[in-house]
């Protein structure tokens, strides 16, 4: 099974086949900031591979329209910023950077803080 290295938390999980990242961290019991919970929409779930490149399938369309169209001129063009919702994995050596991801408190509903942006 396909496992993911978060850091700067240094946490690893599983990844079933066909689920993306942030699927998996959702299902075991992590934060991985969203407001639209998988749909390629507010772009909060944006990540950054810094690890194991070729263990990540590569974006589909739908994936590449939304960074194009979505996300914040200086991250868009970066080909190893990914959204955590789509991106899907192979092997175990990925690695992502990713700001805001935590183990789930009983006060978290996986929702980004609204001070927060998604803009660089």
């Amino acid at each position: 099974m396909p496992r993911v290295t978060v850091q700067p938390a240094g946490v690893q999980f599983e990844v079933e086949d066909g689920e993306s990242v942030a699927e998996a961290a959702w299902r075991q019991g992590y934060v991985w900031p969203t407001r639209c919970w998988g749909q390629a929409d507010c772009m909060s779930c944006f990540t950054k591979i810094v690890g194991g490149e070729l263990n990540a399938i590569p974006a589909d369309e739908n994936e590449l329209d939304a960074i194009r169209l979505k996300l914040a001129a200086p991250l868009r063009n970066d080909p190893t910023v990914r959204l955590g919702c789509q991106l899907r994995c192979t092997g175990d050596a990925l690695v992502v950077e990713k700001r805001g991801f935590r183990v789930t408190s009983a006060e978290d509903n996986n929702m980004v803080d609204p001070a927060e942006s998604h803009s660089a």
